[in-house]
């Protein structure tokens, strides 16, 4: 007897490897994904062609000038003009 170390022993380091392997990946493409969403959206912090942290983003005109004013992007003046060119009181 072999004591119960079969003929498909041999086979089995290779079956516990792919699971490790698997499974690390699957961590990795988690935390990939998960931290990589929030950037997909064009968050504040992430690089664009202007240098505004703006690509891609779907806020509207107005939530964009109120957070570059609170950024302090724009000085009252420039934002109380540009506030006046959206509502269209040229």
């Amino acid at each position: 007897m072999m004591g119960g170390y079969g003929s498909g022993m041999g086979w089995s380091w290779m079956f516990w490897l792919l699971l490790i392997v698997g499974v690390l990946l699957l961590a990795g493409l988690g935390i990939w994904f998960f931290s990589a969403g929030g950037r997909r959206g064009g968050s504040a912090g992430s690089p664009d062609a202007g240098g505004t942290g703006l690509a891609g983003r779907g806020g509207a005109p107005r939530e964009i000038l109120d957070e570059r004013f609170a950024r302090g992007e724009l000085t009252a003046e420039e934002y109380q003009e540009r506030l006046k060119v959206l509502k269209g009181e040229s």
